[in-house]
């Protein structure tokens, strides 16, 4: 683990509070909810509302709930709050089988706390990848909090830090999702494991894969402050 914290120091990742701090914090975490924009891609939107995302962020997600399966036996929550209505969003939420996804989250709190309620978690039990100021109410309450790096706001960097409302700052803009996917895989001491039978797609990762497929993924939206299911 401590090797794990090296490379990432070296990478240039900020562990904002003590790396004790972190472990400890990622050991109660349950589940994994990330904001889109900015966080999946560079936040660029085009006139339709859309932006895109990475395979390689997409492996790391899958990675990630593996390696979260080995470790707990059981899957995480996954979810994404976006304050968009955003397709490229659903095709991912659907085919990696997230939990929850929710759009139009203009107010982010409300989708959080019904996330929490449907899964019946504590907000401490969730870690939270965002990137901007839309999120900060929401990475105020979570267990764990991991902010996308963008260069161009050290203030914002520097904000989160002195408040207390981040551990950890990842070293790159881009594939922000796979570096804290990998991170945390590292931390857990899961990455090798993990990798290792998912490129042998071995009996153990198929049926954790079996398990993922029965995940249904559920669409909602926000309207008059009020979550509505709109599919699945």
């Amino acid at each position: 683990m401590g090797n794990t914290e090296n490379i990432f120091t070296e990478l240039g990742g900020n562990f904002c509070r003590p790396f004790s701090e972190f472990q400890d914090r990622l050991s109660k975490i349950k589940a994994y909810v990330f904001d889109w924009d900015g966080v999946f891609n560079n936040g660029v939107k085009t006139a339709q509302g859309g932006s895109p995302f990475s395979e390689v962020d997409a492996m790391g997600t899958n990675m990630l709930r593996f390696g979260h399966w080995l470790n707990h036996g059981e899957l995480p929550f996954v979810a994404v709050i976006t304050g968009e209505d955003n397709p490229t969003a659903l095709y991912l939420a659907q085919r990696e089988k997230f939990h929850s996804l929710y759009f139009k989250s203009t107010n982010k709190f409300i989708a959080f706390d019904h996330f929490l309620k449907l899964h019946d978690l504590k907000a401490e039990e969730v870690a939270f990848v965002f990137d901007d100021v839309l999120d900060l109410g929401v990475a105020e309450r979570c267990g764990l909090r991991l902010l996308v790096k963008h260069s161009a706001s050290p203030l914002f960097q520097d904000y989160a830090i002195k408040n207390n409302i981040v551990e950890y700052i990842t070293a790159h803009d881009e594939h922000g999702v796979r570096e804290v996917c990998e991170l945390i895989l590292g931390v857990t001491g899961q990455y090798d494991e993990a990798i290792n039978k998912r490129s042998h797609f071995d009996e153990t990762y198929q049926h954790y894969l079996n398990l993922r497929k029965k995940v249904e993924t559920k669409v909602y939206v926000l309207k008059d402050e009020m979550v509505v299911l709109v599919q699945g």
